[in-house]
């Protein structure tokens, strides 16, 4: 049983809770799109290889996502694991990805007798019986030993977190707000007056990556307590100055003490920033004007409810519908905002500068299908995450590939040229076209700093912005060589998509012989085939083969034979037309290959569509999404990745997939519900059917859009965006339907 206090303000706390557990009963279906969300898919493994998702509350696209931390985190390290049974605290986290670092993060934590500042020595059991959570609001009762039990609730908005706490009758309570960690250098006030704790952390666990040292970095917090401090104090290292009211130094932080009165919860709001205090304080001043933890969190719930209730899905199961909206809120935390009401600062130039910004786009990941998934979910953020990549290249000089929330140097490609491509391939027009093109130009044609005297190894310390590294050689040689560069054999072809991409920009911007050039080079990535063989394979700068197991990243010569996206056609002749490529792709994945936990394995199975073999395409992505996503905390295989993971289930789920994002196409699959509506936020509505959609039912027997045959595999973005009915017939048996299409090579020189 909860403490008798917590009866007190039942229409807060205690509904919350029996809401949601109610919501989670089969007997009682979830009533809103949100409460199909189960935040704790993805949270559970070991290491790194798992998920690393965490069941963070905060809005769309949120600048600071809060969570309980389970374990203190670092790179390779969530802060929340479902393994765990301890609560070190309630944390401001900007951690996007578990091989991400976290920066200016802050961290509270309620106490009893007193201050007990190590993540160990203040940690709390926790049942999870006690636990419930939500996009919109989060809830544990933790054991404070002695039978006295401790109530957290928390909730956001856009730069927020508003926490409450219920603490047990005759006990002393008390807040930890911990600013930095030990070897971090820090500061903390506390204000009795105003009933305030300010200070800020400059940590950004990823700032060995990357060429910048930003010196003004700092995450500031402002944390309002609605309640009167009895007493305060703060700590620095292993010293605690009691009746002090600031300190700065390593490991800093706040204790403060209140003389409530019994059912009377203690409430804290904390404002955000990575301006300044002031600007912290402006936040909360704007976002939360009031003292309302439940109007708070029912907004928040409210604001995930309109857009996850973009979707209606039919012929789904409950646990096939908490996986798909599940996906639909991974999917639209990432990339997070990074302005504060109309400022930001910029981790590119130190400085703070006015307008929309924001970061943490992992590209080599979300370019896939992550990116085109929020043009149909999130269109209205489009250019704005367009132009925040183009400012970036104003204040840095070159679009990141990782901003986290600056250069990282992580992963490979200038993959942010797929998204400028794909914006203006889509129709977006809210940011400089010819801007853009000047900046995708640069990526194309300028090498990095030192590009000849660095291997250019991934998560290497201290290095110039990397860009497309082994650059230099690739201008000369037409692909990058394995003994001069890392991962040159994934690099050449990567880059050749880029090409592509640079060729698209060119192309709407009026630069015909651009175009022209920039597609033509696209092609290099032939030039890695070894006939041979029947695999790209990296070579050297001598022209000589290096060894098949040389040049890759995450991946090996089976995940890069089709690693050109942009000119599949291409690959299909190289290795000897249709039917040799079918073989190679059911040796791929008979022979186990497939390695859907990463990225560059996302589309294989959509690959038979080109083969004139679309029914396998059918099967082996059904299969996919079966074996790989579960309703479950492993339930995803592999790092979220911001969203990839999960963007490939819904646009699976949908019936189709954007193979070649910058092409404004979508290959299709085969659905997995009876029906999939869409309203499209330009007030139109886009509904899948699958007639006699079932798990046996998994071939399409025939399709037609808004009403007429469609015999080809491919549905384009504009035909969505208009509105309409994609019907299919699905039957057991794979038919011959779009089996006749075949897709053309992107210049006419594209044969082996």
């Amino acid at each position: 049983m909860r403490d008798q206090r917590a009866r007190v303000h039942l229409t807060g706390s205690i509904l919350f809770f029996l809401a949601m557990t109610t919501a989670a009963c089969a007997s009682s279906p979830p009533a809103t799109p949100v409460d199909w969300v189960n935040p704790y898919i993805g949270s559970a493994g070991s290491g790194s290889e798992y998920g690393g998702t965490m069941p963070l509350v905060t809005t769309p696209f949120g600048m600071t996502n809060w969570t309980a931390q389970t374990r203190q985190n670092r790179v390779s390290v969530a802060s929340y694991n479902y393994a765990d049974s301890h609560i070190q605290g309630f944390i401001g986290t900007h951690q996007a990805a578990i091989w991400m670092g976290d920066y200016g993060y802050v961290t509270l934590m309620p106490e009893l007798d007193g201050l007990r500042y190590a993540p160990e020595a203040r940690q709390l059991p926790f049942s999870r019986r006690d636990e419930v959570a939500t996009p919109y609001g989060y809830a544990v009762t933790m054991d404070a030993g002695n039978g006295r039990r401790i109530r957290t609730e928390v909730t956001a908005t856009d730069h927020c977190g508003y926490l409450r706490f219920d603490f047990p009758a005759k006990s002393r309570p008390g807040v930890l707000i911990e600013a930095t960690r030990p070897g971090i250098h820090g500061y903390v006030e506390v204000d009795v007056r105003k009933h305030e704790v300010r200070g800020y952390n400059p940590d950004r666990q990823d700032a060995v990556l990357g060429p910048l040292k930003l010196a003004q970095f700092k995450g500031y917090f402002v944390v309002r307590f609605k309640q009167a401090f009895s007493a305060q104090s703060v700590y620095e290292g292993v010293l605690v100055r009691p009746g002090n009211t600031q300190v700065e130094g390593d490991n800093v932080g706040a204790f403060v003490s209140f003389g409530v009165s019994a059912g009377q919860p203690v409430e804290a709001q904390v404002g955000t920033s990575f301006i300044s205090l002031a600007q912290a304080q402006a936040n909360l001043d704007a976002e939360l004007p009031t003292w309302n933890f439940d109007a708070t969190r029912d907004a928040l719930k409210a604001a995930w409810n309109r857009k996850l209730g973009m979707f209606d899905i039919d012929g789904a199961d409950a646990p096939q519908r908490r996986i798909f909206y599940t996906a639909l809120y991974h999917a639209l935390l990432y990339p997070r905002l990074f302005s504060e009401h109309g400022r930001y600062y910029s981790a590119f130039d130190d400085k703070v500068h006015e307008g929309v910004s924001y970061t943490d786009y992992s590209i080599w990941d979300t370019f896939r299908a992550e990116n085109s998934l929020l043009t149909l979910l999130a269109p209205e953020r489009i250019d704005d995450m367009v132009k925040a990549l183009l400012q970036d290249a104003d204040e840095g000089g070159w679009m990141p590939k990782w901003p986290n929330p600056s250069y990282t140097n992580i992963m490979i490609g200038t993959h942010a040229d797929s998204l400028v491509a794909e914006a203006i391939a889509k129709g977006f027009r809210g940011f400089d076209w010819q801007r853009a093109y000047a900046v995708v130009r640069k990526d194309a044609t300028t090498p990095p700093e030192g590009d000849t005297t660095r291997r250019w190894f991934d998560r290497e310390p201290h290095t110039p912005y990397e860009a497309r590294a082994g650059l230099s050689y690739a201008l000369k040689l037409g692909y990058v060589p394995a003994d001069k560069v890392a991962e040159s054999a994934s690099r050449t072809l990567e880059d050749a998509y880029d090409d592509y991409a640079v060729a698209q920009v060119a192309r709407a911007t009026g630069h015909a012989q651009d175009h022209a050039h920039f597609l033509k080079r696209s092609l290099d990535y032939r030039k890695l085939f070894n006939p041979a063989r029947g695999f790209m394979q990296a070579r050297n700068a001598d022209g000589s083969w290096a060894s098949p197991d040389e040049g890759w990243t995450e991946g090996d010569q089976w995940v890069y034979l089709f690693a050109a996206l942009h000119d599949i056609p291409g690959t299909v002749a190289l290795l000897g037309g249709p039917a040799a490529a079918e073989a190679k792709l059911d040796a791929h994945f008979n022979g186990g290959h497939n390695h859907h936990d990463n990225e560059p394995s996302h589309h294989y199975g959509y690959l038979y569509d080109f083969v004139g073999a679309p029914w396998k395409t059918q099967a082996r992505v059904r299969q996919i999404a079966g074996d790989a996503y579960s309703d479950t905390p492993t339930g995803i295989l592999g790092n979220e990745d911001c969203g990839q993971m999960s963007a490939w289930y819904v646009f699976t789920a949908m019936g189709f997939y954007p193979l070649n994002p910058a092409s404004a196409e979508y290959m299709i699959g085969s659905p997995l519900f009876s029906r999939v509506t869409l309203r499209l936020a330009n007030g139109k509505t886009f509904t899948v059917n699958a007639k006699g959609n079932s798990s046996g039912n998994v071939y399409i027997q025939s399709a037609r859009l808004n009403g007429k045959p469609l015999d080809v595999p491919v549905i384009r973005h504009q035909q969505i965006m208009a509105g309409g009915t994609l019907d299919f017939v699905m039957g057991p048996r794979p038919s011959r339907w779009a089996a006749d299409w075949r897709a053309q090579a992107i210049v006419a020189d594209a044969r082996p």
